[in-house]
C-alpha cells in the first residue's frame, strides 16, 4: 500500500513544513524517503486506541517503499497496571516484538528503581540513547547499557540520533534511585541556567557531525513548560535556542504531533519540533525526503495489525487479569481526584481521596500527621468492588510508607513548599490551574494557604528547597489532639507518616523532612496500605467518613 494512500484513508493529519536542507553543504541526500516513526509518553498503554500491534504493522508497511526507523521518546514502562505488575517487562517484550530501533529514558523509567530498569535494558533489543546522564559512583552503573548517540546509515545517508532526559528527573523521580550511601551518583548535567546541559548536548552534536552525520535528530524527553507556563530551562525549545546542528526534534509530550512548533537555534535557523502525544493516542511520523526536506504526520488510527504482536497482547492481558482482578476491598462511594466540573484538583485542593490516602499512611504508622503528595495520587477510587487494579491505579509507583520524628517547624516548611504554586482559582481555560505534584494532602491536621502572598520558597539548581525567604503563605496550621485542633508549635516534636519519596528522598524537591529520627523505614508499600486501611480500619464503610471534605485545607 502506498504511503500517501493509507495516510489519506486513515484521516492522518499531514503537515508539510517545506523545510529544505538549505545551508547544508555536501550532504548525502537519501535515495528514498527516510521515515522515522515515533511514540512517546505511552505510559504502558499497550493497545488502545493504538498500540504496539499497530506500530509494528506500520513499520513493516512503510519499510516496503522507504527507509524506516521506529523510536520511543520515553515514559514507556510505567503508568498503567500492565507496567506496574510486570515492573515494565511486559512493555519491553512488546517493544522487542515491534522491533523498536531506538528509545530514550523518561523520568518514569525510574519508577521501579534503577536495578529494575537495568534489568529492562538487559532484556531490551532496542538501543537506548542517553546523551546527558553520567554515572559518577564507585559501584554499579545501572545505565551502562545505554549510548550517548547512534549514527544509522541509510544507503550512504547518515542520520545521527541523540536522546536527552530531563534533568528534573532528579526530583520528579524518586531521588533515592540515583544515590549510593546517601550521595547522588547520577549526573544529569543539571544546572540552574541549563548551561551544563546545553554544553553536554552540543558536545555530542559536534561529535556526530565530525563522524559524517548528514542529519541530526534529537529525541527529547524534556519539560516543555515551567510551572509559570513559560518554556522551561530544560525544554526542547530552550535546548535548540542554545545549540546548533540539530535538524529536527521529536519530543515526548501530551501535545499532539500535528501541532508542529519551531525554535531558533543559536545561528537563528528555525528548527521544527514535533510532539508525540501520550498514552498511544497517536503515532507520529517524521519524513526526510530525497530532497532533504522534513515533513511530519500523525496517525490517530491504523487498520493494519501485526498478528504476532496481537497474540502477545492477548497473552499479556490474561496474565495481568489473573493477578489483579480479584476483589481486595469495597467502597460504597466514589472518591475522585477531580471536582464536579472535571478539573483535576488533587494537586491544588483538599480532596476526599487525598484525605483517605493521608489517613491510611498516618493510621498504619499511628503517627501524629500523615502527608500524601497530590502527584502520587494518580486515579480515583471507584464505587463498589475494589480490585488490586483499582488500588494500583491510585498509587502505581510502589513507594514505601515511612515515619519520622520531626519538629513543628519542619512541618510548616513542608507545607510551605507544597503550597508554592497554589492559586485562588483551580481552573483556567478549562484546564487545572496552580497544580503542583508536591501539594500536600494531610491527615491529623489542618492549614490555610494565603494565595495573595507570593511563595517565599528558594530552590537550588536541582530544584530542591534551600531556603524560605519572605512572608509565608501557610497560616493557621493546627494539629488534631483529643478531637480538638491546636496550633502547631514550631519547637515541638511530631511524628509524620508518608511515602519514602517524601520522608527520605526529598521528593518533588521538598527537603523539609530529611532530618529527624526515622521511626519506621519502608514499612509497607503504599497501595497495600490503602487496602489494609479500607478493609481493617474502615471495614469497607467509606461513605461515613469520606462523603465530603472536612476543611483540612483552606485556600484564600
Amino acid at each position: 500500500m502506498r504511503f500517501k494512500y493509507f495516510l489519506s484513508i486513515l484521516n492522518c493529519v499531514f503537515v508539510i513544513l517545506g523545510l529544505s536542507s538549505c545551508g547544508k553543504k555536501n550532504i548525502n541526500l537519501p535515495d528514498k524517503n527516510i521515515n522515522i516513526i515515533f511514540t512517546g509518553s505511552v505510559h504502558s498503554f499497550i493497545s488502545k486506541p493504538l498500540g504496539y500491534q499497530h506500530v509494528s504493522a506500520l513499520k513493516k508497511d512503510l519499510s516496503k517503499s522507504s527507509h524506516t526507523v521506529l523510536v520511543d521518546l520515553g515514559d514507556a514502562i510505567s503508568g498503567t497496571i500492565t507496567g506496574t505488575v510486570s515492573k515494565g517487562m511486559y512493555i519491553v517484550q512488546l517493544m522487542n516484538e515491534a522491533e523498536y530501533d531506538y528509545a530514550i529514558i523518561g523520568n518514569h523509567e525510574f519508577d521501579f528503581g534503577m536495578r529494575n530498569f537495568s534489568n529492562c535494558l538487559k532484556e531490551s533489543k532496542t538501543v537506548y540513547l542517553n546523551t546527558n546522564i553520567r554515572y559518577t559512583g564507585m559501584n554499579e552503573d545501572y545505565l551502562e547499557e545505554t549510548f550517548p548517540y547512534h549514527i544509522k546509515d541509510f544507503s550512504g545517508t547518515k542520520v545521527a540520533f541523540l536522546g536527552v532526559t530531563t534533568p528534573t528527573s532528579m526530583i520528579t523521580a524518586n531521588p533515592e534511585n540515583f544515590m549510593e550511601e546517601g550521595k547522588s551518583v547520577y549526573d544529569f548535567a543539571e544546572s540552574k541556567d541549563g548551561g551544563n546541559f546545553f554544553r553536554r548536548v552540543q558536545k555530542y552534536i559536534d561529535i556526530v557531525k565530525k563522524q559524517g552525520a548528514d542529519f541530526v535528530i534529537l529525541l527529547s524527553h524534556l519539560d516543555n513548560f515551567s510551572m509559570t507556563g513559560k518554556h522551561s530551562v530544560f525544554s526542547p525549545f530552550t535546548l535548540v535556542n542554545h545549540t546548533s546542528g540539530i535538524d529536527c526534534v521529536l519530543a515526548a509530550t501530551s501535545i499532539d504531533s500535528k501541532d508542529i512548533q519551531y525554535a531558533r537555534n543559536i545561528s537563528g535557523k528555525e528548527i521544527p519540533i514535533a510532539f508525540s502525544g501520550e498514552n498511544f493516542s497517536q503515532i507520529g511520523i517524521a519524513t526526510i525526503s530525497t530532497e532533504g526536506n522534513f515533513s511530519f504526520s500523525a496517525l490517530s488510527s491504523y487498520e493494519n495489525k501485526d498478528s504476532a504482536v496481537t497474540e502477545s497482547l492477548i497473552e499479556i492481558a490474561k496474565k495481568v487479569d489473573k493477578e489483579i482482578n480479584e476483589q481486595v476491598a469495597f467502597s460504597d462511594i466514589q472518591l475522585s481526584i477531580f471536582n464536579e466540573d472535571g478539573i483535576r484538583i488533587v494537586r491544588s485542593r483538599e480532596t476526599a481521596i487525598g484525605n483517605l490516602c493521608a489517613d491510611a499512611y498516618r493510621l498504619i504508622c499511628q503517627a501524629d500527621i500523615g502527608f500524601a503528595n497530590g502527584g502520587a495520587i494518580r486515579s480515583s477510587l471507584p464505587q463498589g468492588k475494589i480490585t488490586m487494579a483499582d488500588i494500583i491505579k491510585i498509587n502505581p509507583f510502589d513507594n514505601k510508607i515511612c515515619c519520622r520524628k520531626v519538629t513543628g517547624q519542619q512541618i510548616l516548611d513542608a507545607l510551605e513548599f507544597g503550597a508554592q504554586n497554589t492559586l485562588a482559582q483551580v481552573e483556567s481555560e478549562g484546564k487545572p490551574a496552580g497544580e503542583f505534584g508536591g501539594f500536600l494532602q494531610v491527615s491529623g491536621m489542618r492549614y490555610t494557604i494565603d494565595t495573595s502572598i507570593p511563595s517565599p520558597i528558594v530552590v537550588s539548581e536541582k530544584g530542591k528547597m534551600t531556603d524560605i525567604h519572605g512572608y509565608r503563605r501557610i497560616k493557621n496550621a493546627e494539629i488534631l489532639r483529643n478531637g480538638k485542633y491546636i496550633p502547631i508549635a514550631p519547637r515541638n516534636s511530631y511524628t509524620v507518616a508518608s511515602q519514602d519519596f517524601l520522608i527520605k528522598c526529598d521528593g518533588d524537591g521538598n527537603t523539609a523532612l530529611k532530618e529527624g529520627e526515622l521511626l519506621m523505614d519502608d514499612l509497607i508499600v503504599d497501595n497495600q496500605a490503602l487496602i489494609f486501611y479500607l478493609t481493617d480500619f474502615l471495614n469497607y464503610d467509606v461513605s461515613s467518613k469520606y462523603n465530603k471534605t472536612e476543611g483540612r485545607i483552606t485556600v484564600e
